[in-house]
């Protein structure tokens, strides 16, 4: 070889090496991002670090784009109402795995079809708002869910997730259909995805599934990065490192910049709303891949995340921060509701997340966004309870599941706070839910606040958002879980910037409301307003004094003006001879209606008692200390309306309750204990909804059986070795039990278990009790072949350890929490149960089979 060859070989070879990482071509329009030698991604405009945070969100694919056009609702406007909520939210990233099934055919060519169209539409609305995009082009995943598969041409309808990265003839579909995909010019933005600044970067595929050689999952990861360069992008490419974690050297040694995690710390689908403090979940983000020595040039994006299951709005910004400690760059929510479906949370159940329908939650969020772009990458801020303030943020369960930041320009808090803005002087934006040393407001939904300039604000209010069934039980589109009411509440404003006496003129499309406040009070509806200081003009306002906002936007759901909701939880119990307050949340009444309960303490004869209003939506009533004698009471919620009808709770029955010829039973009941009764913590005939580690969903691993006692049951679990951890047993919420009796719960100084192991061998159990606060304590058990009570006195209980129930995904994050700071004990402040064996075990007594049956837990007094 000449030396002109042997030249012109080497700079071949350099080209191509270049072109197998993106950490150097970074485009030519100086706008994108690219990945250092430390995996770090950044601004090639000014090398300057970039961060993302945002949602997935689904319109033009799969159940959302079919579920929407079952409401015959226009898909483009659809889409529009939900980018500009992702802009009033303040986010900057969007991510979704393209349903590959649904724009391609069977050997990987694209289709130019209507979903393909809906979703280059959405990337265009996407840019308008300045929000960031990294397009996943294959998702292996059938376009069905939560609804049967529907039948596509796709490549991924005859290769599952397994097959796509092993055979050969899936290779080279997915090869095919990547170049046609980065070869495809957006409709909408006339370029490729190339070429379009505001798409940063792109992710391989969703979730692969690896198996088989691992020089074969390196080699499918290589060409297809292979045919993604080929087309002439130069973008850093992600691939997903958690899903198939015992490949994660197989994927880093690929030509990758960077790699993709998950994080579902609460687990996926409780078919209900998950009771309690979830912070110990979220302490920390653990990567078990920083050995492997490849990784470590590798940027970190999260494609999905949630706290699935979780109502409170306090989860968010602690996820953010570990995220941030962990060293990611990327984060996107999985999935943001759309604004059509939210009602109804039918498109993923154990997901809830909209502006309008959950806005406290979307609040949360908005603040957990601001807190991934503000706290350094890779620091710490201790463990829990101490990482609950970081920053200007601050999270606490026990203050009603709250997200707070407090900077000198920002104010954002998810729930009602007495926390004072830190200089209130100086605040340009305020955004929350209910009330704060800024704004007095019982309205029900989001409100935003923005400065456009000296003694110029504009007011954002959304709608009431009432939750009145479980969003994460059973869904179906018949079934509403929050109700929308627009209705017109008190507002009160303190920014010394505005005064006292300030004008609110309505600026949405029909919204004609004009008014002088007094003492910065006012009566506000759902709409935009300008708030303007007295005497001040605003005749030159900027048109883009609010950047991705306009200034005389606003979306908000109709409401659910003609239906009638109650939603009430039971005590389990309360104590005797003390008066107890009940209360119920009830939409879709006006003030002429009347609200009765009626309560039976099974003596044959019913009282009535009114229920008065305390707050929007919110009915209260108090049953008097001679009603509660020790037994049960029973009771209903009557409605009445002006024009004498009447509806019944529970059930929502229709009728005059009075008439002879009424023949609904429904009521709701609640023991009342006598003054030296126990208090039920765990019954196995009563209380199933909890959670079992390991899962032994098999009939013969996990049953409920029968005893000698008529109509009890006993909760059966059987292993035959205990999992690596080396503990078997099960986790409840119990704190609804004692709601009802909390001024008798420091006079309870003995915990009793009944329960046995079927073995020959006695076995050594831990009973565990955990706070609000994420403290446990705990005493040990010995458990035999029989039946008995066994005595614990309270005093016993000492600082421990608990299990992470529900387990998160992926599954290699930590297993057991320790707070660093245990609280003395208190049993006011108890919300779990826990109960297992084989804790502490060696591992040889791991490989032998276990057995627990448990019957029931209580607390008693000693009489």
């Amino acid at each position: 070889m000449d030396t002109i060859s042997r030249i012109a070989t080497k700079l071949t070879l350099l080209l191509l090496i270049v072109c197998a990482t993106s950490s150097s071509l970074l485009g030519q329009d100086k706008s994108g991002v690219y990945v250092d030698k430390e995996g770090v991604m950044r601004w090639q405009k000014d090398n300057k670090e970039a961060n993302f945070f945002g949602v997935n969100y689904t319109v033009p694919f799969a159940y959302g784009y079919r579920s929407h056009k079952a409401l015959n609702a226009d898909l483009e406007k659809a889409i529009d109402q939900d980018v500009y909520h992702f802009a009033r939210m303040g986010i900057d990233a969007f991510r979704v795995h393209v349903w590959d099934t649904e724009i391609s055919d069977s050997v990987g060519n694209l289709l130019e079809n209507e979903h393909l169209r809906l979703f280059d539409y959405l990337i265009a609305k996407l840019k308008e708002r300045n929000i960031k995009i990294l397009v996943t082009p294959i998702a292996y995943w059938g376009s069905g869910y939560p609804e049967p598969d529907v039948k596509t041409a796709g490549f991924s309808s005859i290769y599952n997730k397994q097959q796509a990265v092993t055979e050969e003839k899936a290779f080279v579909a997915q090869e095919r259909y990547l170049k046609q995909f980065f070869e495809h010019v957006n409709p909408y933005t006339k370029v490729r995805y190339q070429d379009d600044p505001d798409i940063i970067a792109a992710e391989i595929n969703n979730e692969p599934k690896h198996s088989g050689p691992k020089e074969r999952a390196t080699e499918f990861v290589n060409r297809m990065v292979k045919a993604v360069r080929n087309t002439g992008w130069t973008k850093p490419i992600f691939y997903n490192i958690s899903e198939s974690p015992t490949y994660a050297d197989a994927v880093a040694k690929a030509n990758i910049d960077g790699v993709s995690f998950q994080w579902y710390p609460t687990g996926l689908v409780a078919n209900r709303t998950l009771q309690g403090n979830y912070l110990p979940h979220v302490d920390q983000y653990r990567i078990p891949f920083d050995t492997i020595p490849e990784y470590a040039g590798k940027a970190r994006m999260v494609y999905e995340f949630d706290a699935g299951d979780i109502l409170g709005s306090y989860m968010y910004p602690a996820m953010a921060r570990s995220f941030r400690q962990a060293g990611f760059q990327w984060a996107t929510q999985f999935a943001y509701d759309p604004l059509a479906t939210a009602y109804g949370n039918t498109e993923y159940q154990t997901h809830f997340l909209n502006l309008a329908y959950t806005p406290s939650k979307a609040v949360s969020l908005m603040i957990a966004s601001e807190a991934f772009h503000q706290l350094p990458r890779l620091k710490s801020y201790g463990a829990y309870p101490a990482d609950t303030v970081f920053g200007v943020f601050k999270v606490s369960h026990q203050r009603g599941g709250l997200s707070e930041m407090n900077s000198p320009d920002k104010f954002y808090y998810s729930n009602t706070t007495s926390t004072k803005p830190a200089r209130i002087a100086r605040l340009t934006k305020v955004a929350g839910v209910g009330s704060s040393a800024v704004v007095k407001y019982q309205g029900k939904g989001a409100y935003f606040i923005d400065k456009l300039e000296n003694g110029v604000w504009r007011l954002e209010v959304m709608p009431d958002a009432i939750h009145v069934s479980d969003p994460f039980a059973k869904a179906s589109p018949k079934k509403t879980v929050t109700s929308i009411q627009w209705q017109e509440h008190p507002m009160e404003i303190n920014l010394p910037d505005l005064g006292d006496n300030f004008t609110v003129t309505g600026l949405n499309e029909g919204n004609s409301y004009t008014s002088k406040t007094k003492n910065g009070s006012f009566g506000v509806k759902p709409g935009t307003y300008l708030l303007a200081k007295n005497g001040k003009s605003t005749r030159n306002l900027k048109s883009g004094a609010l950047g991705a906002v306009g200034m005389n936007e606003f979306v908000a759901p109709k409401p659910h003006a003609n239906s009638l909701f109650l939603k009430h939880t039971p005590y389990t119990e309360v104590s005797a001879g003390k008066p107890s307050t009940l209360t119920a949340q009830i939409v879709g009444i006006d003030t002429t209606a009347k609200v009765s309960l009626v309560a039976n303490s099974l003596s044959g004869i019913w009282k009535t008692i009114q229920m008065k209003q305390v707050s929007p939506y919110t009915y209260q009533a108090e049953l008097p200390a001679d009603l509660l004698s020790p037994g049960q009471i029973r009771y209903r919620i009557i409605v009445e309306s002006q024009e004498g009808d009447f509806t019944s709770f529970p059930g929502g029955q229709k009728g005059n309750p009075w008439a002879w010829d009424y023949i609904q039973n429904g009521f709701w009941q609640t023991y009342v204990a006598p003054e030296n009764g126990a208090l039920e913590l765990y019954d196995a005939t009563t209380d199933q909804d909890l959670f079992i580690y390991p899962n032994l969903w098999r009939s013969n691993e996990r049953q409920y059986i029968t005893g000698k006692k008529p109509g009890q049951l006993i909760l059966r679990l059987d292993t035959e070795q205990l999992p690596q951890e080396g503990v078997m047993g099960l986790q409840l919420y119990v704190g609804d039990k004692l709601k009802g009796r909390q001024s008798e719960l420091p006079e309870f100084d003995k915990l009793i278990i009944r329960a046995r192991t079927s073995g020959n061998a006695p076995v050594q159990a831990n009973i565990t009790l955990i706070t609000a606060g994420a403290s446990a304590y705990t005493a040990n058990v010995e458990l035999n072949n029989e039946f008995r009570e066994i005595e614990i006195p309270v005093s016993s209980l000492k600082p421990s350890r608990f299990i992470l129930l529900p387990r998160p995904y992926p599954g290699f994050h930590p297993f057991w929490f320790k707070s660093a700071k245990a609280a003395a004990f208190d049993l006011k402040q108890v919300e779990k149960l826990e109960l297992t064996v084989g804790d502490g075990s060696t591992k040889a007594e791991r490989g032998k089979p276990y057995n627990l049956e448990v019957e029931s837990v209580w607390l008693e007094k000693t009489r």
